[in-house]
């Protein structure tokens, strides 16, 4: 098992930049794959990307902010990134981390193919 906690979110202006963070516990963090979600009130949980653990190392990005956010993690420290720049007023939800056993990501990837969640972060973009 694995236990996921997002930080980093908060309120920010349109064009700016956020580092959220998933720091992971439990054993071998690598053997999963880690994807961030964002989720606004009343639609579908939207998959952004993720990261699968070394040293299988593979990363996938959205579409729909390909260019704008980067997927990212660190084994040693047990811990998984979504860097998000430029970031516009649609970017507003509630942002999550999960995790899944596995080493290959893809855009196949869906809210029902993971186990593990964290709690969720606010991400407010607004001028």
């Amino acid at each position: 098992q694995v236990q996921l906690v997002e930080s980093g979110g908060g309120l920010v202006k349109p064009g700016d930049s956020l580092r959220l963070s998933c720091a992971a516990s439990g054993r071998s963090f690598s053997e999963y794959i880690v994807s961030w979600f964002r989720q606004v009130p009343g639609r579908e949980r939207e998959f952004l990307g993720g990261a699968s653990g070394s040293p299988f190392t593979t990363s996938y990005v959205a579409n729909s902010v390909k260019g704008r956010f980067i997927v990212s993690r660190d084994d040693a420290e047990n811990t998984a990134y979504l860097q998000m720049n430029r970031l516009k007023p649609e970017d507003t939800a509630v942002y999550y981390c999960a995790a899944r056993q596995g080493y290959r990501i893809s855009g196949n990837d869906k809210e029902t193919d993971y186990a593990y969640w964290g709690q969720g972060t606010e991400v407010t973009v607004s001028s």
